[in-house]
């Protein structure tokens, strides 16, 4: 992988390319917990890249990217700056972004305080709003102190301890490359964050598509809000599938697919 240096920071950020060097540039985005790899295991590379010229990025403190331990580290717009250093070190001006949960949210904290770089945006299992509790609500109460007192094994564990289902070798096995120490930090800073206002999320101008899985009972409803009040913003929710799961669908794959092909075709057309 390559790296590119936040010059608010000097975090390095993990990216790679891959796909057509010519195609529409496309960045992929993941959630908490995961890295890049996610959207090779699942499928969206190879339904993309013979199209799309893909750029596939490690969030701090996540995957092959810095991992700071400071709570400071990991507010929005450092974040954001992140992404708009990547895209610098690639030379891409504007980008079609795909986001899911932490990478959505990203995604549209990156709209708004850089609307000249997003091209257009599909935000999956995630909204503008408080992130209050929202952790805990998708892994268990006291979440973050796990991490930052019992490691990530045991926060595997714990979660594990609590879901309907088992959590899988992948997942476990990504979970545990990363540093607990620097998600506990991540966790507490995701919690103090207060979300983006009504009228920041009306002033996005961009196409944009919002999609979630009927039975995430911890984003639908901040997900359907905000796309609400993103102007000519489309909204499609994924029967079935709950957080963890939506990403993975197939159902998302096609999804992601057909609304870029969509959009980019739109884009032909103007020019």
């Amino acid at each position: 992988m390559d790296f590119a240096i936040n010059p608010d920071d000097g975090t390095r950020i993990a990216y790679t390319v891959t796909g057509a060097p010519d195609g529409p540039p496309v960045l992929l985005v993941h959630g908490s917990l995961l890295s890049h790899q996610i959207w090779r295991t699942f499928g969206y590379v190879r339904a993309l890249r013979e199209t799309y010229r893909v750029i596939l990025v490690d969030q701090r403190g996540h995957g092959r990217s810095d991992a700071p331990r400071s709570e400071d580290a990991y507010r929005m717009d450092r974040v954001t700056a992140d992404l708009v250093a990547v895209l610098d070190a690639v030379d891409v001006r504007a980008v079609h972004y795909v986001g899911y949960s932490f990478g959505g949210r990203s995604g549209l904290h990156l709209a708004v305080a850089y609307p000249d770089r997003v091209a257009s945006a599909l935000i999956g299992g995630a909204g503008a709003g408080s992130q209050r509790g929202a952790l805990d609500g998708l892994f268990f109460d006291g979440s973050a102190d796990v991490l930052a007192e019992r490691g990530m094994a045991e926060f595997v564990d714990e979660w594990a301890a609590r879901r309907r289902f088992p959590v899988d070798s992948g997942t476990r096995a990504a979970f545990l490359r990363n540093d607990s120490a620097a998600l506990a930090a991540y966790f507490r800073a995701s919690d103090a964050d207060p979300g983006l206002s009504d009228d920041a999320v009306r002033g996005l101008g961009v196409p944009m598509l919002f999609s979630v899985g009927s039975r995430d009972v911890q984003r639908i409803d901040d997900s359907r809000r905000t796309a609400a009040l993103v102007p000519g913003a489309e909204y499609v929710e994924l029967p079935g599938y709950d957080h963890a799961t939506a990403v993975a669908a197939p159902e998302s794959v096609e999804l992601t697919r057909d609304w870029l092909d969509r959009i980019t075709s739109l884009d032909s057309a103007v020019s």
